[in-house]
């Protein structure tokens, strides 16, 4: 089943205005990129909000205090995202207390955990840091375990105020930990997820609709669906906010689209393509090296993101200049003399090396021409090769992707994990392809 969850309780939640107030210098300079919209915006949609809307404000203090009035004015829930820290221009703390009449106490437990975080890294505490440990009179503390200053919740005349620190590493698990359940207490959330997202690759969301829509279709104006296209896969998001459908016939839904799309068919959920794979070669005790001549390390590193690594990632060679391919991967001088360091006959011979090198079962290779320089004729840039090595045999492709070398980069990444995910899941149920050294395709 898609989830534990076995329910004929209609999915249902009491509209409430969420706004979100981004506050920053360097979010407005664009020094920054506000991923705390894109963060925030998507856990409580999975719960079953939208936010109302979210502004960026910078750190003046009269530009905060006439936001939060606004925002006070007229919505349920506010959430505030920076302002919080140490320094001169740390003011939300302060500002949003007098638009509230509260008093700002000292608080020594605050204080404690900011001496007791300095001392962990050895490090002096300077003075100003104790501005941190203020908090409203009659508000609430919410403990940040991986930064010095706190979070504040305030509830205020049926509105609730939550106030988080701006850097994403300490703002993501207090909100995952603390806001969340927070908020699905007092029932302006759902204790579960509101849809059910089916993850494809491999099929644009023009075909993947096409392709479910008669399944949708049987169940009329009950199910709502809703799609995502994100590089290189596709989200459907299946929910009845109506209520006609309960979570287990929603469920059901799911699993019937996931068995329609086959081998498109990437995961339920919001796991990352190299989450996908790992899990499958953990399951089948399989383990995986990668060579990397195109792509600098971005391949590698998706798989050294993910938990418990050691047990299915023997690791990865960068192998830019061609002494490199040939010293650390056995690469033949006179096969690179011949074909080229960008051919399917070098790619190969990176997938075949680094699996031998680091005893692999399974290795991915990519070379190629990410540009803006390079290329030839042949293979101007944006053209990239990807090998496979598996217990079964190696094959290589030819991609075009012409774009900004990071556009090409990462789309080369998605192609080599895609390719390895759809091997790994026919291996996984018995349906290899024969034995072939050498396939080029276009």
């Amino acid at each position: 089943m898609v989830s534990s969850e076995s329910s004929t309780t209609p999915v249902t939640l009491i509209p409430k205005r969420f706004e979100l107030l981004t506050l920053g210098d360097e979010l407005l300079l664009g020094l920054t990129a506000n991923g705390h919209l894109t963060f925030i915006g998507a856990e409580l949609g999975r719960r079953g909000v939208q936010l109302a809307r979210n502004v960026t404000i910078t750190d003046e203090a009269e530009a905060i205090a006439r936001q939060i009035r606004e925002s006070l004015a007229q919505a349920d829930v506010i959430i505030t995202t920076g302002g919080l820290g140490p320094t001169c221009d740390d003011r939300t703390r302060e500002v949003i207390a007098e638009v509230l009449g509260q008093k700002l106490v000292f608080d020594p437990s605050i204080e404690a955990a900011i001496v007791e975080r300095f001392n962990h890294f050895g490090r002096v505490m300077t003075p100003n840091n104790l501005k941190q440990a203020y908090r409203f009179e009659d508000g609430e503390v919410l403990p940040n375990a991986n930064g010095t200053a706190p979070g504040l919740w305030f509830e205020y005349e049926g509105k609730v105020l939550c106030m988080l620190p701006g850097p994403p590493n300490e703002l993501q698990p207090m909100f995952i930990g603390q806001v969340i359940p927070r908020l699905a207490e007092r029932g302006l959330l759902l204790m579960r997820e509101a849809y059910v997202q089916i993850r494809s690759s491999g099929i644009g969301e023009s075909a993947l609709e096409t392709k479910l829509q008669p399944i949708f279709d049987r169940h009329g104006a009950a199910l709502s669906v809703a799609f995502c296209a994100h590089q290189g896969q596709v989200d459907c998001r299946l929910s009845s906010p109506g209520g006609q459908l309960n979570p287990g016939q929603i469920d059901a839904i799911a699993e019937e689209c996931a068995q329609l799309l086959g081998e498109d068919f990437m995961c339920y959920g919001d796991d990352s393509m190299a989450k996908v794979c790992a899990d499958l070669l953990r399951a089948d005790e399989k383990t995986l090296a990668v060579a990397e001549a195109g792509t600098g390390g971005q391949l590698s590193s998706a798989f050294t993101d993910i938990c418990g690594k050691n047990k299915f990632f023997n690791g990865g060679v960068i192998c830019s200049s061609n002494e490199a391919k040939m010293t650390l991967l056995d690469c033949p001088e006179c096969m690179i003399a011949q074909h080229g360091a960008v051919s399917p006959e070098c790619a190969v011979a990176l997938a075949t090396g680094v699996a031998e090198t680091l005893s692999a079962d399974y290795a991915i290779a990519i070379t190629g021409f990410a540009g803006p320089c390079a290329g030839t004729k042949e293979n101007p840039i944006g053209a990239i090769y990807v090998a496979l090595y598996a217990p079964h045999g190696v094959w290589s492709k030819k991609l075009s992707y012409p774009g900004p070398r990071k556009t090409v980069k990462t789309r080369a990444v998605n192609f080599a994990l895609d390719w390895l995910r759809r091997e790994l899941v026919r291996a996984q149920a018995g349906r290899v392809l024969p034995a072939r050294r050498l396939t080029a395709m276009q």
